[in-house]
């Protein structure tokens, strides 16, 4: 079976690599997003996918768009039976949804119809859900709203962070592809309708989705800085810097006067007073430094009683 992979970033390496290793499959082309500027340098960086496919001895496509007429016609030359989709980074068109025979599978990480949209694990454990899992699904013109051909739940552990769960459900995922699209292929399998009355949405996220409000409960923070990791970081600020938490727990029966964001000393370490509950912070990031342990942060501070995070210096 002739295959077109589209995808960018390192955890679309996974499916990529399972496909290339089973004889049942022929990767035609890679299709992914094009050398972009990064680091301090801002050199030109080639995506994940495509350093892969280089590797692994596979023809890349890196047009700017799909809805170049040129970069379509390059797609259909690679005459593919069916198009492989995960985190490409572009919403496909009709005319390039109508190139394969057997159309577009998409890798996604959650149980659809829950969690549509580009940031889906941080979704879930924004909302503290018990579980997550993958889907594999047909795209349509419609994002994430194509019918499911195979779905795996698998618990969402408490302290799952982003970065790592994602790359967890693209393994578990990858593994899923290769049998599912056999299994499509030769009929097998018939593609099931979601329930669009269940439909949950995401958006992608920016820096502002990192900023605390400290007014909000603890339970709330402290699933951001697990959420919003690697990127953009569940950030604050203390005398005018930025602070980013990176990890801390919940005292949930917690009661006190202080104002939210106020820095408290207790046993359990330095904290911060919540709209609900205490946050006890265990590891933090001061602006241009490395992350260090909260207690080694909080020792090196001369604290002012009342002091607050997210406060501006003039109070």
């Amino acid at each position: 079976m002739r295959v077109v992979f589209l995808g960018s970033p390192a955890f679309a390496v996974l499916p990529l690599e399972r496909l290339v290793a089973d004889p049942r499959y022929q990767v035609a082309g890679v299709i992914t997003q094009p050398d972009r500027p990064a680091g301090r340098g801002r050199t030109s960086v080639a995506t994940p996918v495509k350093q892969a496919a280089l590797r692994l001895g596979l023809p890349v496509l890196t047009p700017e768009t799909l809805r170049d007429p040129a970069a379509v016609a390059a797609l259909a030359d690679l005459r593919p039976d069916v198009g492989v989709v995960a985190a490409y980074g572009e919403i496909l068109r009709r005319d390039v949804l109508a190139i394969p025979p057997l159309g577009y599978v998409n890798i996604h990480p959650s149980l659809l119809p829950l969690y549509r949209g580009p940031s889906p694990v941080a979704g879930a454990i924004l909302n503290g859900d018990a579980e997550t899992g993958v889907t594999i699904m047909l795209i349509e013109a419609k994002m994430d709203a194509g019918p499911i051909l195979a779905q795996r739940a698998v618990p969402l552990p408490p302290d799952a962070r982003t970065g790592p769960l994602t790359h967890t459900l693209f393994e578990i995922g990858a593994a899923m592809l290769v049998d599912t699209l056999d299994a499509y292929a030769a009929g097998a399998v018939t593609p099931q309708p979601q329930d669009h009355a269940r439909a949950t949405f995401t958006k992608l996220l920016s820096r502002e989705d990192g900023i605390i409000d400290w007014s909000q409960p603890a339970v709330r923070i402290e699933r951001m800085t697990r959420a919003y990791d690697p990127w953009p970081g569940a950030t604050t600020t203390w005398r005018g810097a930025p602070l980013k938490i990176i990890a801390a727990h919940v005292v949930a029966g917690w009661h006190g006067d202080a104002l939210p964001g106020t820095l408290l000393d207790t046993a359990e370490g330095p904290a911060v007073a919540t709209g609900e509950g205490l946050l006890v912070l265990e590891m933090v990031q001061p602006a241009g430094k490395r992350p260090i342990l909260a207690a080694d942060w909080r020792r090196g501070l001369r604290l002012i009683g009342g002091e607050r995070l997210g406060e501006s210096p003039e109070g």
